[in-house]
């Protein structure tokens, strides 16, 4: 029977890890993330990278949260499901902040973003990044029992500032939305693809992640006992499930027509007049 073990005096865990759940989850991951690498592959969509490296991460993060059943006082296994549970939905944002900027090159519409595509990928994938360093820092200082409150404020100020970003980012894409929209219902014209699916699926996987990262910050803000801390339940609820969520959205939803040419000039999406008026001409800027 599993018991409560403790290291170098002190309890990492508050509860033994259920051994089943996260081998369910596991499994659940790796499979999807595995159906991920191959659409990836067959459809060269190697923006979504990120999404795949984030999506390998979760079966490392529950397998080492099953070992820790038996090995509860180990810092080994504690520490790894800790990280790699953790960081995927930053690697994920990665890719959700490229296709964003891709639907948005793909059908010519620069000019109906607040922010030009390409400083948009660059200005959000870097605040992505720093919130990776910034979680990844502070989860290295959990398992030291005197620097425990300095890994959960370091951990708290990450995942802020990824909850800003997010909200940052689906405010461009509404922006984009509601200009490009007006601009096609104006001189009806249409475009060969379903760009409004790609967006919607943003602000869905977008919307999961977001709940899920305040699930996270609202945890570490309570302390190690408070009740998220005490009871394992929550963590497969507002974490495991929503991220499985985010992943089967994505598939379903998958952006693979998004190919951009190199040149920046050529798309695959065509824009077609069904009513005399100035292709350029953006009625919601006047």
């Amino acid at each position: 029977m599993p018991t409560l073990e403790t290291y170098k005096g002190a309890y990492l865990w508050k509860y033994v890890p259920n051994f089943t759940a996260a081998i369910t989850f596991g499994a659940l991951f790796l499979i999807l993330t595995l159906a991920h690498t191959y659409k990836m592959y067959r459809c060269r969509t190697w923006y979504s990278i990120p999404f795949v490296i984030g999506g390998f991460c979760e079966p490392i993060g529950y397998a080492c949260r099953a070992i820790a059943t038996h090995h509860t006082g180990s810092i080994v296994p504690f520490l790894l499901q800790a990280i790699f549970i953790l960081l995927p939905p930053c690697l994920y944002a990665g890719t959700l902040y490229m296709v964003y900027s891709r639907v948005v090159r793909a059908i010519h519409g620069e000019r109906f973003s607040y922010i030009s595509p390409r400083w948009c990928t660059r200005i959000f994938v870097a605040g992505d990044l720093l919130c990776l360093n910034i979680q990844s820092t502070g989860a290295g200082f959990l398992p030291k029992q005197n620097l425990v409150n300095v890994g959960n404020g370091v951990i708290v100020t990450g995942l802020g500032l990824q909850v800003l970003i997010f909200a940052g980012f689906m405010w461009c894409c509404i922006l984009f939305h509601r200009k490009f929209s007006l601009h096609l219902r104006s001189y009806g014209q249409h475009v060969d693809v379903p760009w409004k699916s790609v967006l919607w699926m943003l602000y869905g996987t977008s919307v999961i992640i977001s709940i899920r990262n305040i699930f996270r910050l609202v945890e570490f803000i309570a302390g190690h006992e408070s009740y998220l801390f005490l009871n394992e339940w929550p963590v497969y609820a507002f974490d495991g499930a929503l991220m499985l969520l985010v992943m089967i959205g994505f598939y379903i939803w998958y952006p693979q027509q998004l190919q951009i040419e190199e040149s920046g000039t050529e798309s695959m999406i065509d824009l077609t007049s069904e009513e005399n008026g100035p292709p350029g001409d953006d009625p919601s800027r006047k």
